[in-house]
């Protein structure tokens, strides 16, 4: 591509891509639970003239190894760097526990813009894999603020996957299992996005099979509506947990789990996603 790419080491590990001539858009962009730093994506939008920053939030040198009550300051703190390297306009794509956490720090921070939630929850959930200490049990929230864990849904762990084996595995059945089991915690664990002042767009596959997030999308767009705030849901009934971009290389085989959709139909979502994507992140209001 025709821009310049800086590897960054502090205060996370990351890479900032940016067109030549600059941009006044800033895009944070964060993976999911992979952990990886989203190189792809952030050059697909630098090629479409917007600096594109992706961290590594957690599992880097002198994080928690597992999303485990990471600060949501994490993420404030790469808003600010945006900033620094001249972006007015900030916004943040995330995909589903990046979406997660995208979501969060707009409710958190009045800088964000606009948020891109990729296959979304409406919910905080609690952490995936050890915290700080090590441990994975007893659960605990995923997110702190100002160092106060965020309430949260735990997992029931009585759940088993419908065909269990050494394959991988759907496991969307075990968050719809908990919010049941768990769901006098279901209010305070909510994601208020009526009280963030970013425009949102939520893209959703109803075939995920990771978890519920075309339900979630629409909890999500009735709960800002209720707010009369902007939102966006774009969908695709068939389309799972991956959707992609146009350009982006197809989403990699898991072994452990399953994702649900179709290489095409997650092409397809990402497709229809991707105009809005860029009218959004590009326009002043």
């Amino acid at each position: 591509m025709d821009g310049i790419e800086r590897e960054l080491t502090n205060p996370w590990e990351g890479i900032l891509v940016a067109p030549v001539r600059g941009s006044d858009t800033g895009v944070l962009v964060l993976a999911g639970s992979s952990g990886r730093v989203e190189r792809e994506r952030s050059r697909l939008l630098a090629e479409q003239g917007m600096a594109a920053l992706s961290i590594r939030w957690f599992g880097g040198p002198g994080q928690s190894p597992g999303i485990c009550e990471i600060p949501l300051e994490t993420f404030t703190t790469a808003v600010d760097h945006l900033q620094e390297n001249g972006a007015e306009r900030i916004g943040i794509l995330g995909t589903s526990k990046g979406a997660e956490a995208a979501l969060l720090t707009a409710v958190h921070d009045p800088r964000v813009d606009v948020v891109i939630a990729l296959s979304p929850t409406s919910r905080v959930w609690c952490n995936v894999g050890p915290g700080r200490d090590g441990a994975r049990h007893p659960y605990r929230s995923s997110w702190t603020w100002r160092e106060q864990a965020l309430p949260f849904i735990p997992m029931d762990d009585s759940w088993n996957p419908a065909e269990p084996g050494s394959g991988p595995a759907a496991i969307r059945g075990w968050y719809e299992r908990s919010e049941v089991t768990f769901a006098h915690l279901l209010t305070p664990a909510e994601i208020p996005v009526d009280k963030a002042r970013a425009d949102l767009l939520l893209v959703a596959g109803g075939d995920d099979a990771m978890w519920p997030s075309l339900p979630f999308a629409k909890q999500l767009a009735e709960r800002r509506r209720s707010a009369r705030a902007t939102v966006h849901l774009v969908a695709h009934h068939d389309a799972g947990h991956r959707p992609r971009f146009p350009g982006e290389s197809p989403a990699p085989a898991s072994t452990r789990f399953l994702y649900g959709g179709t290489p095409e139909a997650d092409a397809l979502l990402g497709a229809a996603a991707w105009p809005r994507i860029l009218d959004m992140l590009r326009s002043d209001g």
